[in-house]
């Protein structure tokens, strides 16, 4: 089989590169090769509106890619190798596919531990992923949420609002710390706090097992918890192995330029996968979906014809209980924050510097001053005042 544009990996970034070209290219063929057992969903649904919303249902999970752009969509499929001299690619299942243009868009993977999957042992990532989780909280009455970042925080918030007891385990000594000044963390914590969250905080687990019905957890301090089930959220590390066999530029990330090209002109690289060149911010990985949705749109252009960089800089946003933010740049409490409050700390704006220059610009339940804030860092870059 062949296609004129051949994307490796099933997620939102390969449904909007389907849709860039598309913008370009109405009858060139696209095959998408997904790991994944489902065909490209909404990500941020899982952790967020499927718990929330009840009017949002998993019927609006799926992005509709095949029938929406004419893409040939395979799930449950793993890209073994390249051969980059004859345009190939070859799945573990030894089916070999030819390509005009490839797109590396494989994402992350979940940091896991020394406990295996299972269906009390969930690495929170995939729709699949989510569903195990609905089937845990049917019998499970209460649930471990290991990891106080975005996941992390969400899940637990998702779990109290349905009802389960839950215990969050942070490594940081206020949920959110390494993220948000002392004032914003403690009215974050709190938040868990008033829904009835437990929070272990400044541990982290040092190994995991389950036995009779249950899932033991021992944290560095000595002590232990035990609950139904488990739930990480510890972070992701780049799918790059693919690419490294393959002969691409790695560092922390695949190597592309501000066309989202590799070193090979014919292959690509885009969302979580990829370190690229941002306009503002410089070379980075960026985890989050509106990065792959403009990225993947992005590259399926330049696949397709089109001439225009990727100068778009991305932001991330999340929703916790009653509360939201959205956020550019760097956002880490090692650098310095200033913080300006119109109702302290509901509604505010949090600027991170580095000595006098702006790195990252938070904007806690401020729903305007995203193209403002991109502005700020955008000047901070090229030394204007």
């Amino acid at each position: 089989m062949r296609y004129d544009y051949l994307i490796v990996g099933g997620g939102m970034v390969a449904d909007a590169a389907a849709r860039g070209i598309r913008e370009k290219d109405t009858s060139g063929t696209i095959g998408i090769l997904g790991a994944d057992s489902d065909e490209p969903y909404t990500r941020p649904a899982l952790s967020k509106k499927l718990w929330t919303d009840k009017d949002f249902g998993r019927d609006q999970v799926p992005l509709n890619t095949a029938s929406d752009t004419g893409a040939e969509v395979l799930t449950n499929t793993r890209v073994r190798s390249v051969d980059r001299e004859n345009k190939t690619v070859t799945t573990e299942s030894e089916d070999v596919f030819e390509y005009g243009d490839l797109l590396v868009a494989t994402g992350a993977s979940p940091v896991q531990l020394d406990i295996a999957p299972s269906p009390r042992v969930i690495y929170f990532r995939t729709f699949a992923d989510y569903r195990a989780l609905r089937d845990l909280t049917k019998t499970a009455s209460h649930i471990a949420v290991v990891g106080g970042g975005y996941i992390g925080t969400e899940i637990a918030s998702a779990l109290a609002l349905n009802g389960v007891d839950v215990t969050l385990i942070t490594s940081d000594d206020v949920v959110g710390g390494h993220m948000f000044p002392a004032s914003l963390a403690a009215a974050f914590e709190a938040g868990f706090s008033e829904h009835g969250v437990t929070i272990r905080r400044a541990v982290k687990v040092t190994t995991a097992a389950e036995a009779s019905a249950r899932v033991q957890l021992q944290l560095d301090d000595g002590s232990s918890v035990e609950a139904d089930g488990v739930v990480f959220g510890l972070g992701v590390r780049p799918n790059v192995d693919l690419a490294e066999a393959s002969g691409l530029a790695v560092d922390n990330g695949i190597v592309v330029d501000e066309y989202l090209r590799t070193d090979d002109r014919h292959i690509y690289a885009a969302g979580d996968v990829a370190n690229y060149p941002d306009a503002i911010l410089g070379r980075r990985r960026i985890e989050h979906v509106d990065n792959a949705i403009e990225m993947g749109k992005a590259v399926g252009r330049i696949m397709a014809g089109g001439t225009e960089p990727y100068t778009y800089t991305p932001y991330f946003y999340s929703d916790v209980f009653d509360d939201g933010y959205q956020a550019v740049g760097t956002i880490d409490t090692s650098l310095r924050a200033v913080e300006e409050w119109k109702i302290e700390p509901k509604e505010g704006v949090v600027y991170y510097l580095e000595g006098d220059k702006v790195r990252g610009v938070l904007m806690w339940n401020v729903w305007e001053g995203l193209d403002e804030a991109k502005a700020l860092l955008g000047k901070e870059k090229a030394g204007r005042p």
